[in-house]
């Protein structure tokens, strides 16, 4: 974990490049809560380059499984995602060929009580399984939707075990079941 002095984030190695789990600083008293979500020069002070151009909501019962979603270049963006009710499985998968760890997944259970956020950059695709009714999952990008260049890869498709139960399908969008299979993608990242 790193967090400098003056900053209201700790960072958390994932081990892939670019991708941080931030730890923010949770103020709390009888009266409820303040977190910081970000901080553009705090940002920065840990490496983070972004820049806030869009921000949106979605809200998921327990079961659904959105993902695996991203914009290819030139609109290809990063997000930084937080869970602030309930309690997601947060799923990302390396697309970018010179990575070190392309092709590999990294996971972590996001949680409201805990209001961890994960920085995903550029060539990335990120998806989530809810783990409880009416989970709200907050994106700010650094580029705004480009319907044009909206992409997905099929979730069940580059060999990760969802912790879906046995007897409970994914409630998923139409959309979502019929993205084309990781090995079927050719990445332009």
């Amino acid at each position: 974990m790193t967090q400098s002095a003056s900053s209201p984030f700790q960072t958390v190695d994932t081990g892939f490049p670019g991708l941080i789990l931030l730890q923010p600083r949770l103020f709390s008293d009888r009266r409820g809560a303040f977190v910081k979500t970000f901080h553009e020069g705090n940002f920065r002070d840990l490496g983070i380059a972004f820049t806030l151009r869009e921000e949106f909501y979605s809200t998921s019962a327990k079961g659904v499984l959105r993902g695996m979603h991203f914009q290819v270049p030139p609109a290809g963006h990063a997000k930084l995602v937080c869970c602030l009710r309930g309690r997601v499985f947060d799923v990302v998968l390396d697309m970018r060929r010179q990575s070190p760890r392309f092709g590999q997944v990294f996971s972590r259970e996001l949680d409201a009580a805990k209001s961890e956020l994960l920085f995903i950059p550029a060539g990335l695709a990120h998806g989530f399984l809810s783990l409880e009714d009416d989970s709200l999952m907050v994106y700010k990008t650094d580029h705004v939707y480009a319907a044009e260049h909206d992409k997905g890869l099929a979730w069940d498709s580059f060999g990760f075990n969802w912790p879906l139960p046995p007897d409970q399908p994914a409630i998923m969008s139409d959309r979502d079941r019929q993205f084309p299979r990781w090995p079927d993608f050719q990445s332009p990242f």
